[in-house]
């Protein structure tokens, strides 16, 4: 079977499910200026990094660069992004794991929206940045961590 062009209707989001359930994964392209790819390529080190590109691999299909709003569109399984999301790849390897889970949730057919799916989606980024710096061995890499976390953390709204 193929993965559906879109997923958007239950039949298209049931056989999306079920190929990701047997094991189905996609070969993620990046769409965008050269500078946008290598940053999201930056970004993508760090998801392997900290053992989470089979997980992405599983639920988006594209990375594409837009000059509007950074967000996921669940109907073609991609994150669209702007070129300030990529500037940090610590912050954007957190937003493309945080869009991936969001992406997973829409597949299980579990609100994902609004302020209970936003908070939820957050913890999922936070948590990514933990796993992250608990993987690494790299000082830089724990310190970067640390230091987003730490900004976190300080969030009034979180």
């Amino acid at each position: 079977m193929k993965f559906p062009s879109r997923v958007y209707t239950e039949e298209e989001v049931e056989l999306a499910r079920t190929l990701i359930r047997r094991g189905y994964r996609h070969r993620i392209r990046i769409i965008g200026s050269q500078d946008f790819r290598s940053k999201v390529r930056a970004a993508l080190s760090l998801i392997k990094k900290a053992g989470k590109y089979d997980f992405l691999r599983s639920y988006i299909r594209s990375i594409v660069e837009i000059n509007g709003l950074s967000q996921l569109r669940e109907a073609d399984a991609s994150i669209w992004l702007n070129k300030y999301a990529v500037e940090d790849p610590y912050e954007a390897a957190s937003f493309i794991m945080q869009k991936a889970w969001q992406m997973s949730i829409y597949l299980q057919g579990i609100r994902h929206y609004g302020h209970i799916g936003e908070t939820a989606a957050i913890k999922e980024r936070i948590r990514f940045l933990k796993e992250l710096r608990d993987r690494c061995r790299d000082p830089k890499i724990r310190s970067e961590c640390d230091k987003i976390l730490s900004l976190w953390q300080e969030s009034v709204f979180l």
